[in-house]
Order: C-alpha cells, then structure tokens, then sequence
C-alpha cells in the first residue's frame, strides 16, 4: 500500500491562492486591459501569415529553386494565365485577333514590377503552352520575392488580367494564384468555424453545468487564450514565416483546452462549496487539486507540440508556435482569471440555472450540488456499473479494444506522402479550375518536371556531355541547357517524364538524376525533389522529436504520480489511441472514400508533414485527458489506499467530465473540419475522431481494464526513484479532512460506493 501522503499546511497550500484572489476584481481589470491590447497587437495577423511552409529550407532542392529564380526567373513559372479563345467564338488560339491580344497582355505583364520570365504559346510555340484542342493556351511568368511579397504583388495585378479581354477570356492559376486563394479560403472558413463553435459549444456548456454564468467561464477564458495567441503569432511575423493554417489551431486549441481546464475547475469548485467551505477556501482547495492537474495537463500537451519545433518547415515550426501559446495562455488563463472571477462569483456561479424546470418535473429532484440533477447521480451510477462492468472482464475488454483499435489503424500501412497542390481547394475555385484545366487539357506543364541547376559549368562540350547522359536515363525527356548570358557559370536543364509530377516514378527520378556524374555542381528541384528533401528532413529529426515526447511525458506524468508503470502505461495507450485517426486518414483521405459526403478531392497521398501534426496535437490532447483521470485517481488511492476503489471513484468522478469535454472539444474540431480546404478539412475530422476515441473507448474501457489487471504493481516505484517523486513530485492533497464530498452513509476514508456517488460530482 502507498503510504498516505500529510496533507500540505495551510500556509503552504494558501501562498499561491492569496496571490490569485488578493485582489480579484483588480485582476480581472488587468486581464481586460491586457485583453484589449492583445486585440490590438493582434489585428491583421492572417495578411502576414503565408500559406505555404511544406519545404526543408536547407534542402538543395530549396537552394537550387532560390538560385534559378535569381538567374533564371523563366525557368520555374508560379503565375499562368489561362487564355480562352472559345468563349468569344474564335476559331483558335492562333485566330490573328487573339494572337494580338495575347501577345498585348504578355508585354503588359512583362511590364509589370516584381514580374519577370514572362514567356507565351504565342512567342515560343511550345507545344505544352497549347491545349490539344486548341482552344486554350498559356502565358507563363514568375512573381519574384518571397511568400508575402508574391501575395503583395498577384493581389495588386490580378484585376488587370482577370475576365474578358477583347476575344479572350482569361483565369489566373499557378503556385502564386493557389497560395493566394488557400489564405483567404482558411481565413473565411476560420471566421465561420468560429460563428459556429461559439455558439453550439455555449449550448453543450450550460447543459453539462446547468448554470449560464458557469457555462460563459470557460468561453471567456478560451476568448483571452485566442487573443492571446493572435498577439503572439503577430509578434512573430516580424522576425519568422507563419503559417496561415496555425490559426486553426489557435482558435480550436484555445477553445478546447480553455474548456477542459475550466469545466475541470469550476466543477472542482462546485464540489467544495457544496462541501460547506466559503469561496475564497473553495479556491484554495481547487487550486491544490485541479490546479495542479491543469498545470500537469498543460506542460504535458506543450511538450507535445513544442516537439515540432525540430523540424525545418516552417508549416509545422508554425503549430508550434500557435499551440504551446495558446496552451499556456489557456492554463495563466484558468489559473489566474478564473479563481478571481470565482471569489467574486461565489454561490451565484450556479446563478441562472437553466435546467431548473426541467428538475422541478422529477420525483425528489434538486436535492445535492446546486446545478446537479438528480439525473446527475444516475450518471454516476452509470460510470460506477459500467466500470465494475469492464474490471470484472478486464483480460476480455484489454484485448478486444487493443485489437479493435489496432483493426483501425490498419489502412495506414499504405499510407503515400505527396505535396500540396490545387487540388487542397475545392473544385469551384478558380485556380482550381484552371490547374485541372491545365491537367486534363494541355500536354505538359511549366515547372511540372525536373529542374537541374549546373553551377561552375567548364565550356559547351561539359554541359554536352553531361545532357547525353540524362536523356540516356529511361523514360524522360531533356530541354536545355539554357545558359545564362549576365552571369556565365549557371545553366539548367529541364528533365521531363510522364505521370504525375510529384508520383513514385517522378519521386524516384530525383535520386537517379542525383547520381548522374557531372565535371560541375548540380542541384536538382522541382516539386518531386522538393517532396523526396521534405520527407528525408521529417525522417531525420523524426526520431529527437519523438524522443522529446515519449521521455517529457514519462518524466512528468512520474512527478505527478511517482509510479514507473503508470507513465508507461500513458504513453503506450495514448498511442495506441491514435490509430483509429491515422487509419481514417488514409482510408478516406488519401483513398477518397467520402470523398463526395466531405465535399473534397483526394489526391491518392496524404500531405507529407500532417500525419506529424496531428500525431503531436492528438497525443498532447489524449495527455490532457489522461492526466485528468490519473490525477484524481491517485487522489483517491492516497486516500484510501484502495486501488480498484480508487480507479472506480477516478472513474466515476471524472468520466462525465471527461466525456463532456471531448464532445465539446469534438465539436471545435468538426467546425474547423468543416473547411473547404483539404489539409484543415483532414486536421479537423481526424484530431475530432482521436478525442473520441480516446474518451470514450481508451479511457472509459482501456484503461479500467489494464488498471485491474496491473493492481497494485501500477504504483510501485524503486527506492531511489520514490525518494526523488518524495522530494521533487507534486501531487494533489487537501488541507481539511473533507476531501471529497459526503452521502449519508459513506464511511470516511473509504470510496463511496457505487450507489452512492454524489449527484454533483461528475
């Protein structure tokens, strides 16, 4: 048995409340301040985020892609305007009057600042400039600087290109067209995720806390952790690349964990003023025990995403970012705003109790915990059966829900990575429509190959030489090689196969063409080596990120609970919870099934950096949730010494709460799914699906039953390591002996029966 641990003394345990609620109303006046000002700081964050972010910056990919824009802008085209002869009833794209004004809008774009390479079917009669049936043909040009300096540039000239132009029509596609048109999807998508989520979730609260003034605390601390974080990734544009995309996660971490940590709090809350302590000891005594667990919770989930920072691409850098600001906002947030506002609040948190009428209609209704139906206690009776259910039968639930998850995640086996491309819009947008067009129309595309950059190249005869030896390489095509005329020493050659650009055979090619001797320096890029370099980079720091992850939360799930099985245990099914995700992922991303109900085009692969992104946000949110558990199940065991009663009180006390905050988080996250960008779209169902699954089967089934079958050993440690969790552990304890609420006829210091579970203590 565990030794019961002294509880902490009052002059221990109060410190950090008289900081919180010296002054409560002063802190809540300062948090509106700072709130305000977060607003400000803020304001316009998505015009400076960027959209792209998938490529490792120190590949030779990037290097060479960055050279042959200085020297060679025609070489790797991001702008096409689609010229469309057939809408004005001309015989072609070679009709003379369409000719004239194609090769005017080419010298206007030409013209253009921040525009170079421009080139045209009309000027070079290439034949991949022309569509097969003639009606269409292309003009081709590169947008110089970086992601936002682009985004800049096509916005200040698009209107003068697009729509009808004398007998032509013409549509804006390209890498540039697309990038544009994904930041203000994700933008307009975010802005209704959040007119949906708001409310709904509004709705989900008040009918788990029965109380509005309750139900609008966590709403108000998400709304602070969210501003919060929109300052910060601001603040971070000025020295660093964003990612537009991060602010998804702003705004469903922010809602969703700042609903966790104050359904957590305000129902631990509860607890103690129906315990007969006044607010400012209901504080105190929330702070020792939820307070510690949401701080527990919060490292736990920033150590989850902060692991992303070991990758290069700034796409991923940039969730985390977002998430370990909005994580840690969301926990100042609980810790700080939240007690003020419940000193201040005091009984009248269970103020406009909404399901007051409701109760009035139930036989003895209202008794127990203000805010807690009698319904309240049949749903602790029904966590109390439904989990003596599953230790009873734990070898059986143990095997049968590993083998049901592990089922799931089987079609990630043949899991393929790609890249991004138009096809992450939906089929109505316009640069879509003209990449499609492009696709299914034309013979080739500009920049659709291989690129090789050639640096200190010797004479013709070297390069010659060299451009024998590509096209002697089975299936491709060689152009080139273009020299440049300012500056001698550079030239590229263009190396063509059929497929998809960015398919295994293209992917393969880069690594072949890598090999090929060369008397100079060469760099191949193009989207297939862009794609074979990010994946080697995730590949490489993979192992240190994961590392960080796995050793973080074993460290500090063992401070919470001084065991050496329990944090083991967390890490193997926290993973074993994310299977369900990743085989959904493939299954119907990646392999289209849904394809018609979601409303998105599969691409046949997932994007190469998502299946990271979601792992460490699903892990770090599947943490959250089992700290929760573990922490009050410890609480219990402490207490009673009892392990079986204590997982079952754990589980009884927390499983509603649990449930609660998973559907609600589950919403947030099916609202930000609800984009019509593919790679949000994936990010939001997938991560939705993993708080499920780990809520209502790996925490309600999995856990119970490997519990049981661990019993006491699960809180076994050595000596060296119990002395080390004695001196540096933190735990949660209580200063009164009224740890926990009472029923007539509980006995103190032994678990309530199942029977006997208070009503308010879900």
């Amino acid at each position: 048995m565990s030794e019961v641990k002294k509880p902490p003394s009052p002059g221990e345990s109060g410190r950090w409340t008289r900081i919180v609620t010296a002054r409560p109303r002063l802190s809540l006046l300062l948090a509106l301040v700072v709130t305000a000002l977060a607003v400000l700081a803020g304001g316009g964050v998505a015009d400076r985020m960027g959209s792209g972010g998938w490529e490792d910056p120190d590949a030779r990919s990037t290097y060479a892609a960055k050279v042959l824009e200085r020297e060679f802008p025609g070489s790797q085209p991001n702008l096409l305007l689609l010229v469309d002869a057939a809408a004005a009833g001309a015989a072609g794209v070679d009709d003379p009057a369409v000719a004239a004004e194609a090769e005017r809008l080419t010298a206007q774009l030409a013209s253009e600042q921040g525009v170079a390479g421009v080139g045209s079917y009309w000027r070079t009669h290439l034949p991949a400039l022309r569509s097969e049936d003639g009606r269409q043909a292309l003009i081709a040009a590169r947008v110089l600087g970086d992601e936002k300096t682009r985004a800049a540039v096509l916005e200040k000239i698009a209107p003068r290109y697009r729509g009808e132009h004398g007998p032509v029509s013409v549509s804006l596609g390209g890498p540039v067209a697309v990038q544009r048109e994904v930041t203000t999807t994700i933008q307009e998508d975010l802005l209704r995720a959040e007119v949906i989520a708001l409310p709904v979730t509004l709705v989900l609260l008040v009918l788990v806390f029965g109380s509005a003034v309750a139900a609008l605390l966590p709403l108000g601390v998400g709304i602070v952790a969210i501003l919060g974080t929109n300052a910060v990734l601001r603040g971070l544009t000025e020295f660093t690349d964003v990612s537009v995309f991060a602010q998804n996660l702003t705004t469903a971490l922010g809602l969703g964990l700042a609903i966790d940590y104050a359904l957590f709090i305000v129902r631990r809350f509860r607890e103690e003023l129906a315990a007969g302590r006044d607010p400012a000891a209901a504080v105190g005594a929330t702070l020792r025990t939820a307070g510690r667990t949401v701080l527990f919770s919060a490292l736990t989930v920033a150590v989850s995403l902060s692991a992303m920072l070991f990758f290069p691409m700034y796409f991923l850098r940039s969730f985390a970012y977002a998430g370990v600001a909005v994580v840690l906002l969301a926990a100042a947030a609980a810790l700080v705003l939240l007690p003020a506002a419940l000193v201040l609040l005091g009984e009248r948190v269970n103020s406009l109790d909404l399901r007051r009428m409701w109760r009035r209609r139930r036989p003895g209704a209202g008794a127990g915990t203000p805010g807690a139906a009698a319904a309240g206690g049949e749903a602790g009776r029904g966590w109390a059966r439904a989990t003596a259910l599953v230790m009873r039968r734990a070898p059986v639930f143990a095997i049968a829900t590993t083998a049901g998850l592990l089922l799931l995640g089987l079609p990630f086996l043949g899991v393929k990575f790609g890249s991004v491309d138009d096809r992450q819009l939906p089929e109505t947008a316009t640069s879509h429509l003209v990449q499609q067009q492009i696709r299914d129309g034309f013979p080739g595309s500009p920049g659709a190959g291989l690129t090789v950059l050639a640096e200190g190249a010797a004479g013709p005869a070297d390069l010659a030489a060299y451009r024998e030896r590509l096209a002697a390489l089975p299936g491709v095509r060689v152009d080139g090689p273009v020299s440049s005329g300012a500056r001698p020493g550079y030239a590229y050659f263009s190396v063509v196969t059929d497929g998809e650009p960015v398919g295994q055979q293209a992917q393969d090619l880069v690594g072949v063409v890598r090999e090929v001797d060369a008397p100079f320096d060469t760099a191949v890029t193009g989207q297939a080596a862009v794609l074979v370099d990010a994946r080697n980079a995730i590949a490489q720091k993979l192992p240190a990120a994961l590392a960080l992850v796995v050793l973080a939360t074993l460290l500090l799930v063992f401070l919470l609970t001084g065991s050496v099985l329990i944090p083991v245990q967390a890490v193997l099914l926290n993973a074993l919870s994310l299977t369900a995700m990743f085989g959904a992922v493939v299954w119907v991303f990646q392999d289209g099934h849904l394809s018609g109900l979601l409303s998105f085009t599969s691409t046949g692969d997932i994007e190469t950096t998502l299946p990271v992104l979601m792992f460490c946000i699903a892990f770090g949110l599947s943490m959250d949730y089992g700290v929760f558990l573990i922490s009050r199940i410890k609480e219990e065991y402490e207490r009673t010494g009892d392990h079986e009663g204590a997982v079952r009180t754990g589980l009884v006390r927390t499983g509603g709460l649990i449930t609660a905050a998973a559907v609600i988080l589950a919403v947030v996250m099916v609202a930000i799914g609800s984009s019509r960008v593919t790679n949000t779209k994936m990010l939001g169902l997938g991560i939705a699906l993993a708080v499920l699954m780990d809520a209502l089967v790996v925490r309600s089934l999995l856990v119970p039953a490997v519990m049981k079958l661990t019993g006491k050993a699960t809180w076994w440690a050595p000596g060296p390591l119990r002395r080390l969790h004695e001196r540096f552990g933190l735990s949660e304890g209580e200063s009164a002996p009224t740890a926990a609420p009472q029923v007539a006829g509980e006995v103190p210091g032994k678990a309530p029966e199942p029977d006997r579970i208070p009503a308010g203590s879900r």
